[in-house]
């Protein structure tokens, strides 16, 4: 049902059962999926794509131009996965000619005024709380927990499964499987409650402990880490991510206990 007090594009290509309550706003070059809520004084700005039953709350802003000074309006967009919820004020920036595209994955919930910059890509499964704030060219890597108020830099990446607590200030990557704290912002622990809810044996959450234990605990410092434990860790898919994206951060990692 579309609200005859909502302004929808006729450009705009709107799925089945959805509904836009009044005052919302949906440009031209829109694409919204099935079964999706769209609730008043919501903004969806022209080249978004947003999938399946997702929930866009009063005041959201999304795939607006970004605030890069480098952006020249070049073609770029906004996509949003399925059963995503977007909730109040929340700020969402098109992408720029860094990836073309600001992404957020299925079932994420975007909760109140957190701002995604362009050129953000948002894994599946992602919580980002209540005043949430990331600059541009950030990657979320998939079942990441971001706490409020947190506000991170742009470039950095947070690897999967990773949880950054409340009020924090991302400078460095986060490696997966984490958590992170204090100030400066610094290894606290693997995120073992959270992987244990997700269904990682006790042997795996184990392997991961002691990966971590190596690289941020013993006082090697990363490259010495890391070949400690290709030589003394077992081989595995885990393993290898955990040590691939740590060799990947050219402006490296946090910081260990």
């Amino acid at each position: 049902m579309i609200s005859p007090l909502a302004n929808v594009s006729p450009k705009a290509k709107i799925g089945k059962n959805v509904t836009i309550e009044a005052f919302a706003t949906v440009y031209e070059n829109v694409e919204i999926g099935d079964d999706c809520f769209i609730h008043p004084n919501a903004v969806i700005y022209p080249d978004t794509i947003i999938g399946s039953g997702c929930k866009i709350f009063p005041g959201a802003v999304i795939g607006i131009v970004s605030q890069d000074l480098k952006y020249k309006g070049e073609k770029s967009n906004t996509v949003i996965g399925n059963n995503t919820t977007i909730r109040e004020y929340a700020t969402i920036h098109k992408g720029t000619a860094d990836r073309m595209t600001t992404k957020i994955g299925d079932n994420c919930l975007i909760m109140c005024y957190t701002h995604l910059g362009h050129d953000c890509s948002i894994g599946n499964h992602v919580i980002i709380a209540n005043n949430g704030s990331l600059a541009g060219h950030i990657t979320v890597e998939d079942y990441v927990i971001i706490e409020g108020v947190v506000a991170a830099q742009q470039f950095v990446n947070i690897g999967a499964h990773s949880f950054v607590a409340g009020a924090s200030l991302v400078r460095k990557s986060i490696p997966p499987y984490i958590r992170v704290a204090r100030e400066p912002l610094q290894f606290i622990g693997v995120n073992t409650i959270g992987l244990a809810r997700r269904g990682f044996d006790k042997e795996l959450i184990k392997q991961i402990e002691d990966i971590y234990r190596i690289i941020f605990v013993r006082g090697h410092n990363v490259s010495n880490a890391l070949e400690i434990v290709e030589n003394e860790i077992p081989d595995s898919a885990t393993r290898k991510e955990i040590v691939d994206f740590i060799r990947n951060q050219t402006d490296g990692i946090v910081k260990g206990i």
